[in-house]
C-alpha cells in the first residue's frame, strides 16, 4: 500500500492527530515507555505547531495512518542553534493500518522537506530511558550526540532526553 504524505490542515485534519497521539500514547503506556499520556496533545497544540513549523500527515488507501512534525527550531532540547537543521517531533503511526515502514517513510520525508529548505541536518529526540527508540533512530542513520538532562522549569521536555542528528545529502 502507497504512502503519501500532505500537510495536516486547522480544520478535519486536527481531530486525527489528536486520535494519532493518544493511540501511540496509549501504546507506550501498554508497553511500560514512560514518555506521552493519553489526552496531553489537544487540538490546540497541533495548530500551534503549525503555526510554528509544519504538521504532515501520513495516508494509506485514503486514510490517516501516521503524522510528525516538523520544527524549524528547537531551543529547548538544542539550545540556540544557526538555521541549519529541521528537527522531528512526534513521530506517530497508527500500528493497526499502518503499512510496515510507515516510520521510516515519514522519516525520509522528513529529510527531504528538510533538505528542499535549505538545511543540512535532521534532528529529533527521544526519550533517554527507551533504548529501542534510540536504536530504531541509530538504525534509520542518525547519531547521538549527546543528552539533555530532565531541568524542572525550563519549558523543555518532561524528561530526559537523547540528542540525535543525521546530515543531510547536499
Amino acid at each position: 500500500m502507497e504512502i503519501t504524505f500532505r500537510l495536516a490542515d486547522d480544520g478535519a485534519d486536527l481531530p486525527a492527530l489528536v486520535a494519532l497521539y493518544d493511540a501511540a500514547a496509549r501504546w507506550m503506556q501498554e508497553n511500560g515507555i514512560a514518555q506521552w499520556k493519553p489526552g496531553e496533545k489537544d487540538a490546540d497544540h497541533f495548530r500551534r505547531r503549525r503555526a510554528d513549523g509544519e504538521v504532515w500527515l501520513a495516508q494509506a488507501g485514503g486514510r490517516p495512518v501516521g503524522a510528525f512534525e516538523l520544527w524549524w527550531q528547537d531551543e529547548p532540547a538544542w539550545g540556540p542553534q544557526p538555521p541549519e537543521a529541521g528537527y522531528v517531533h512526534r513521530l506517530m503511526v497508527d500500528r493497526d493500518r499502518a503499512p510496515a515502514g510507515t516510520g521510516r517513510a515519514m522519516l525520509a520525508h522528513a529529510e527531504r522537506r528538510t533538505a528542499e529548505a535549505g538545511r543540512a541536518w535532521s534532528r529529533l529526540d527521544c526519550v533517554s530511558s527507551n533504548p529501542r527508540l534510540r536504536t530504531y533512530y541509530e538504525d534509520a542513520g542518525y547519531t547521538v550526540v549527546g543528552e539533555q538532562p530532565f531541568k524542572e522549569g525550563t519549558g523543555g521536555s518532561k524528561y530526559a532526553v537523547t540528542l540525535l542528528e543525521k546530515r543531510l545529502a547536499g
